[in-house]
């Protein structure tokens, strides 16, 4: 990864409630390419950390970059239409439509269509639509769930959600895409076929950076990984280096420290 350009820049993040810094000067860059994950202990900040990169909430301090492009300030649709696009830790499908509908919903900031063209029905309106609807069943067939496309998607079973929320994130061309927690509920099997989707996208150029507790998964697929406790960065590097480092093991790997034998 040393000879890839820098995606995204973190540069002294900083978040306050009140007098208590949730977060506090946090800062490392993200390679094109790369799959990097956020560990830490429940508390350490890491949620708080994504909602400022990508504008849920206001910074206090610091800075973020993307390909050299200030995003600190920004609001979420604006960030999202430079190219950055995130998942959140509680899972959200439009019950009332189809799998391919949500998809297509993940499109909107790519779509040129204004309110009267739209009423209209212009034949430009209709060639955008079919244009929408083959790229999110591109993105159906990427994750492995094109057959569920015309299901009502309220109705698919919770790991098949969890890819369509992938591929909604994904049908908007980003470059690069933030996970909150994309394996909570999964099982050994699903947690395969995530794995095995998130390689696949990355294959295409896509760069991920993800936030999970699941350390088997997290040291398995990761090429960088960054740990927080208390909202303090207390270690940065390599699966291998981060399973090496003692304050990681003592403030985090150490709690499942049976599990980290096996990584």
């Amino acid at each position: 990864m040393s000879g890839q350009q820098t995606i995204l820049k973190v540069e002294g993040l900083t978040k306050q409630f009140g007098g208590v810094a949730a977060v506090h000067d946090v800062s490392f860059e993200v390679k094109e390419g790369e799959i990097f994950a956020v560990i830490g202990p429940n508390g350490a900040g890491k949620t708080t950390l994504f909602n400022m990169i990508t504008g849920v909430l206001p910074v206090t301090t610091g800075k973020v970059y993307f390909k050299d492009r200030e995003l600190t300030g920004l609001k979420p649709y604006q960030i999202a239409a430079l190219g950055v696009t995130r998942t959140f830790q509680n899972l959200e499908v439009f019950s009332n439509m189809t799998v391919i509908e949500n998809v297509m919903t993940g499109a909107h900031l790519r779509m040129n269509t204004g309110i009267l063209r739209a009423g209209f029905r212009f034949p430009s309106v209709v060639r955008e639509e079919v244009n929408i609807m083959e790229k999110a069943m591109e993105c159906l067939k990427l994750v492995g769930i094109e057959h569920l496309a015309y299901e009502r998607a309220v109705t698919l079973p919770y790991g098949n959600q969890r890819l369509l929320e992938i591929a909604r994130a994904y049908v908007s061309e980003p470059e690069l895409i933030f996970l909150d927690e994309p394996l909570a509920g999964l099982n050994s099997e699903e947690t395969r076929k995530w794995i095995n989707v998130i390689l696949k996208m990355r294959e295409n150029g896509m760069t991920f950076v993800f936030v999970e507790h699941d350390i088997e998964a997290v040291m398995s697929i990761s090429d960088r990984i960054v740990v927080l406790d208390n909202g303090i960065k207390i270690g940065e590097g390599t699966p291998e280096e981060i399973y090496e480092n003692p304050k990681v093991v003592a403030a985090y790997l150490g709690e499942e420290e049976e599990d980290a034998v096996s990584c």
